[in-house]
């Protein structure tokens, strides 16, 4: 797999994951609504780990940047 997701667009995606975990946890999300909110919690905490989306794969986007031609 080829890394598509850069360094903001990782930290975005694990800071909202963990925001997510703590409404739940929190009680502000609604009990009929916490396994969906956790289970996309996780799946944007994966792509933040592993820095790879496969959403972003068919469109051709990637916000890594670019290494140098040295």
């Amino acid at each position: 797999m080829k890394q598509n997701v850069g360094r903001t667009d990782r930290v975005a995606r694990l800071a909202a994951a963990v925001a997510l975990a703590i409404l739940t946890y929190a009680g502000i999300i609604p009990d009929n609504l916490s396994v969906v909110v956790y289970v996309v919690a996780g799946i944007i905490a994966l792509t933040g780990i592993f820095r790879f989306c496969p959403l972003y794969k068919p469109f051709g986007i990637s916000t890594c940047r670019e290494k140098a031609p040295f």
